[in-house]
C-alpha cells in the first residue's frame, strides 16, 4: 500500500519554483508549457516539442539546462547524420596502439536534439536504448549514461519539407509532447522591445544542482495516489482502449508515464498527495501523441475525450 510521502525541503521546494520563473523570464509568456517541462524532467521522462522554427524551443532547453546547472549539449539532426555522430565511436590511437572510446554528444545530462525528424530513421533510434535504459551500447560495450539525464528533442509539423515521421515505438519514448506555439501580443512586444533572450540566460543564476535534481526527482516517486485516484487513471486506460474511440489504446506503460507526470505536478505545487486535477493538467502533453481518434485529430483532441468519457466519482 503506497504512503504519503514526506514533503522536500522548504529551501528545495523554493528552488524548483524559482528556476521555473527563470525560464518564464526568457520564454516569455509560456508558463505552463515550461511547467509541463519540469514536471517532465521531475519525473525522470524525456520530452518532445513539436512547432513551427523559431518559437524558442532551443532557448528553453538551454534556459533549463543553466538554471538547473545540467551538461548541456546540442545535436542538430540532419539527413546525413550518423548513429555514431550521436553515440560517440573508438578511434585509433597510433602512439598508444590502442582504440579509445571517444563519447558522443548523448553522454550530457541534458541532451536537444534539434529537429529530430530531419534524420533518418536509423540515425533516430540511435537514441531509443539511451532513452530507455539510461545507457547505450556501442561496439558490443554498454554504457552508462549521466544521472540525471534528460532529452528533450524538437520536432518540425510534418508537411515541412525534409521530414522523416518519428514511429509510434519512438513517440512512445517521449513521456510528454508539447507545444509553445506563437507568443501572445504582450509577450511577442516584449520580444521586440528587449534585449536577446540568449544573451539574458548567461545573466541567470543558477538555482539547483545535479544532485539536488535527483533528490527531488525520487520525492516524485513517493508522492501519494490513492485507491480512487488509480481507480481514475485505470478508467482513462480503460476508456483508451474502447474499440469505437481509438485505433490503439494506451499501455501499461503510458498509464504508468500518466501517474508519473501527475506526481510530479502535484510536487511542483508543493503537495505530497495527487489529485485528479493533476492528472488531468498532465493528460494532454502525455496522451495526446500515443494515441489518434478513429475519425481523425481534426475533431477533437484524444485527451479531451478521455477526460469527457470518464467522470469523477
Amino acid at each position: 500500500m503506497s504512503t504519503p510521502a514526506t514533503k522536500p525541503t522548504h529551501d528545495l521546494q523554493s528552488r524548483l519554483q524559482a528556476a521555473g520563473t527563470a525560464c518564464e523570464r526568457i520564454v516569455l509568456g509560456k508558463s505552463r508549457p515550461i511547467r509541463l517541462a519540469l514536471a517532465c524532467l521531475l519525473a525522470r521522462g524525456h520530452l518532445l516539442i513539436q512547432d513551427v522554427p523559431g518559437v524558442g524551443k532551443t532557448t528553453l532547453a538551454h534556459v533549463l539546462a543553466h538554471v538547473l546547472r545540467l551538461d548541456y549539449r546540442r545535436i542538430q539532426f540532419t539527413s546525413d547524420l550518423l548513429p555514431a555522430d550521436v553515440l560517440g565511436a573508438s578511434i585509433y590511437e597510433r602512439e598508444a596502439a590502442r582504440f579509445r572510446f571517444h563519447p558522443g554528444p548523448v553522454f550530457a545530462e541534458l541532451v536537444l536534439a534539434d529537429e529530430i525528424n530531419r534524420a533518418p530513421p536509423k540515425t533516430q533510434s540511435a537514441l531509443l536504448e539511451a532513452m530507455e535504459e539510461d545507457q547505450v551500447t556501442v561496439e558490443g560495450e554498454t554504457r552508462a549514461l549521466p544521472r540525471p539525464f534528460f532529452v528533450i528533442a524538437t520536432q518540425n509539423p510534418r508537411e515541412q519539407a525534409g521530414t522523416f515521421p518519428l514511429p509510434e515505438s519512438q513517440l512512445d519514448r517521449f513521456l510528454m509532447c508539447i507545444s509553445l506555439g506563437f507568443p501572445d501580443a504582450r509577450a511577442e512586444r516584449e520580444l521586440l522591445t528587449g534585449s536577446d533572450r540568449r544573451r539574458m540566460i548567461a545573466g541567470l543564476e543558477p538555482v539547483l544542482a545535479p544532485d539536488e535534481l535527483l533528490t527531488l526527482q525520487e520525492e516524485v516517486e513517493r508522492v501519494h495516489a490513492s485507491d480512487a485516484l488509480l481507480d481514475y487513471v485505470q478508467g482513462l486506460l480503460a476508456a483508451s482502449r474502447a474499440p469505437d474511440r481509438f485505433t490503439a489504446g494506451l499501455s501499461p506503460r503510458a498509464g504508468l508515464a500518466l501517474l508519473g507526470a501527475a506526481r510530479a505536478w502535484a510536487l511542483l505545487d508543493g503537495r505530497d498527495y495527487v489529485m485528479p486535477e493533476d492528472v488531468q493538467a498532465v493528460v494532454g502533453a502525455v496522451v495526446d501523441h500515443r494515441l489518434q481518434p478513429l475519425d481523425g485529430p481534426e475533431h477533437g483532441g484524444a485527451s479531451e475525450r478521455l477526460v469527457a468519457a470518464v467522470p469523477l466519482s
